[in-house]
């Protein structure tokens, strides 16, 4: 018995050493221009499901009812912080974008008006590890993050007129 455990012990090391040996050499890929190792695209997808389920915020939501302001205010955050990523009205995906080893969403066409409006609160405040995507909370207020998040959940579609003309002219064109 204690042969078996030595064995297995010996077993665990070796993994631990040759992950480690592994990242040290630089023999994982390292550049937004390789492909996924196996079943990192899983494990990524895993942990971020199970942090935004214990973290999320729960309704209700603070800074509602959802107005026309808010939205309007979403909109713009939106535009300021968020555009050069996930895109405008336009749907055209910038080059930033394009480049990203994980593609953002491109709000135009994979919108997250299906999404709890707390799970986009969650994000945009702590952002997404290894991926493009920022965490806001030392650049945006609480307020600010949930104006973005509500704009989001409304969905780009059924905006009111102000925050359609941000969302689909930015720059006044």
């Amino acid at each position: 018995m204690r042969a078996y455990v030595a064995g297995i012990a010996t077993v665990i090391v070796l993994l631990v050493l040759g992950g480690l040996a592994t990242a040290w050499f630089g023999l994982m890929p390292a550049g937004a221009d390789n492909s996924f190792l196996p079943m990192e695209r899983w494990a990524a997808k895993k942990t971020l499901a199970a942090n935004i389920a214990r973290g999320e915020p729960q309704p209700p939501y603070p800074y509602g009812p959802v107005t026309d302001a808010v939205l309007l205010a979403g909109a713009k955050g939106y535009m300021a912080n968020c555009a050069v990523c996930h895109g405008g009205g336009a749907g055209d995906e910038s080059n930033a974008s394009s480049g990203q080893y994980v593609r953002p969403p491109q709000f135009k066409k994979h919108g997250v008006d299906d999404d709890p409006a707390g799970e986009t609160y969650w994000k945009i405040e702590h952002g997404i590890r290894f991926t493009g995507m920022p965490s806001f909370k030392k650049t945006l207020t609480e307020e600010q993050i949930w104006q973005i998040a509500y704009f989001l959940k409304n969905g780009t579609d059924n905006l009111p007129a102000a925050a359609a003309a941000i969302w689909n002219h930015p720059h006044g064109d």
